[in-house]
């Protein structure tokens, strides 16, 4: 069958591979409703689609930058790593690949600068470390072993968990930041752990991640660390009173975690052994985030039920340039005390 344009651009997407950004989305928009404020739905589609359409330039630039490297003549594709393979044998679509990468990213930039507009230039910052992101990933960020190590968590959580959240409030939190900590620790652990396939091909290109420069076995025990830590913000939001005892059910994928983390230490010379652990891997990246902002959304869920009096305050962004948080007109009786002992305020501070 002929290989079209079409085809080129949407194997460059890595189609089945974009479930993490409506994830992290959901994630940040769970922290905003968590703090009170209620959801613009126009405002949230936008953040995913200008973080649907990040990914999707990450994606599509590395297979550009693959092909053109040649590592994609020589790298072991397996189903979590390697690529899409298309562009081998479609040489001529490799400039869809880089025009997709492209368009995506100013997509990306131009929902950014929007949302600069009404929200504040206080998110430009990541606005503007996300993009470098993208474009410098694979060229230059896999080059050096801490950068490609954090680069992959950085863009999927603090800034795309963060991002949302500002997007939505005008305001950062930091139960923003914690929560945002889960995607950075696991998303880092998930481009690392599919390294370990790639290592001679990847040296030959001039790559230096963790498994090239210390090692499969040494690069388990950091896998097994950034999966641990990725439990900790969890815990630690939940202790200080941050997090609702709801957000526990992120917990829930240790039953996974743990002897994934053990397999993968095992096996971590072995790539064959070592598939069965990618494929776990994927599944608690994907479900513990899930899990955290289900657990967040429930939490709300419960509290307008408790009181029924309360209303998450209204972020109006209507006014060009600012934003402006107003609590909408409360149909309960007026009471001395507005927050019930032991229960929450709006910020979700335990009184």
């Amino acid at each position: 069958m002929k290989k079209t344009a079409l085809h080129a651009s949407l194997a460059s997407m890595r189609l089945p591979f974009l479930l993490l950004p409506p994830i992290c989305v959901g994630l940040g928009a769970a922290v905003a409703s968590l703090r009170g404020f209620g959801l613009d739905m126009l405002h949230l589609v936008l953040v995913l689609v200008g973080a649907m359409a990040a990914h999707v330039s990450v994606n599509a630039l590395n297979e550009y930058d693959d092909f053109r490297s040649g590592l994609d003549y020589n790298t072991r594709r397996t189903p979590f790593s390697g690529g899409s393979g298309f562009l081998p044998q479609a040489p001529d679509k490799k400039h869809v690949a880089l025009i997709t990468g492209l368009v995506a990213c100013v997509i990306t930039a131009a929902i950014g600068l929007f949302f600069v507009h009404i929200q504040g230039t206080a998110l430009l910052p990541l606005g503007l470390l996300g993009l470098f992101i993208v474009m410098a990933y694979t060229r230059w960020l896999t080059r050096a072993p801490i950068s490609c190590l954090i680069a992959p968590g950085m863009g999927f959580g603090p800034l795309m968990v963060l991002g949302t959240e500002f997007a939505l409030t005008g305001l950062y939190s930091f139960a923003g930041m914690l929560a945002s900590m889960v995607p950075f620790f696991l998303v880092s652990d998930l481009l690392l752990l599919n390294q370990f396939p790639d290592v001679e091909p990847d040296r030959q290109v001039g790559r230096r991640h963790l498994p090239i420069v210390i090692g499969r076995r040494a690069s388990a025990g950091v896998y097994a660390l950034f999966l641990l830590g990725s439990y900790v913000p969890v815990v630690v939001g939940y202790y200080l009173g941050i997090f609702p005892a709801s957000v526990l059910l992120a917990l829930l994928t240790l039953v996974l975690a743990t002897p994934t983390a053990i397999g993968v230490i095992r096996h971590a010379d072995c790539v064959q052994a070592l598939l069965p652990f990618m494929g776990r891997n994927v599944l608690i990246v994907l479900l513990t985030p899930a899990l955290l902002a289900l657990g967040l959304f429930l939490n709300t869920a419960s509290e307008a039920e408790r009181r029924p009096g309360y209303h998450p305050r209204h972020v109006d962004a209507r006014r060009a340039g600012m934003s402006e948080i107003r609590p909408l007109p409360s149909t309960a009786a007026p009471s001395a005390d507005p927050v019930p002992a032991g229960g929450r305020s709006p910020d979700n501070r335990v009184r």
